[in-house]
């Protein structure tokens, strides 16, 4: 699906506009999770499984415009790309049609701007026009920023998955499954 844009400020006074990924943003949304998976031991890849062409990213874009219940949302920063935030059906079934994923990454010199959380605010506010009535998410048990983040807007954590990942120097990192209950 698509929005319109929409233009926020952040904490720093800066005009940050929002708006749906489109089909010519694929190469720099591919060098952004490259950055991004190195700055960072709390996403799930490492830069070099970043592997993705420019034209499968293309489709995966167009995937989530042809979607009626499927965003990806960037946020711009003085038309530079800053971060996203997808919102995401779990999967085509019925029973499964009241829940949402959602997952968020904002390159480290944005984060603790409020970019996030208007991003986050954003797309729970699209899941629930869109009828869903349960969002989830899973995050690394000591990404206390992101955890605080996820609680000030309304999630609980529910479970925890031990060894959840394992770094390149053998250490392991539990992550936690969280859900907020939107409002109907």
């Amino acid at each position: 699906m698509t929005i319109e844009p929409i233009t926020i400020t952040d904490k720093l006074g800066r005009e940050v506009v929002l708006r749906a990924a489109a089909p010519e943003d694929a190469a720099d949304l591919i060098q952004y999770l490259k950055v991004t998976s190195g700055e960072t031991p709390f996403l799930i890849r490492e830069p070099d499984e970043i592997t993705i062409t420019v034209e499968s990213e293309v489709a995966f874009i167009q995937n989530k415009i042809d979607s009626e219940r499927e965003l990806m949302l960037l946020a711009f920063v003085d038309g530079k790309h800053v971060g996203n935030c997808s919102l995401m059906s779990l999967a085509p079934y019925k029973r499964y049609q009241h829940r949402c994923d959602v997952a968020i990454a904002l390159y480290q010199e944005y984060c603790g701007c409020g970019i996030g959380k208007e991003m986050l605010e954003t797309v729970l506010d699209i899941a629930t026009n869109l009828g869903y009535e349960q969002a989830e998410l899973e995050v690394v048990a000591d990404n206390e920023k992101a955890i605080a983040l996820y609680e000030s807007l309304g999630f609980v954590k529910y479970g925890t998955f031990p060894d959840n990942m394992k770094y390149a120097d053998g250490t392991y990192r539990d992550a936690y499954w969280m859900m907020k209950k939107l409002g109907k």
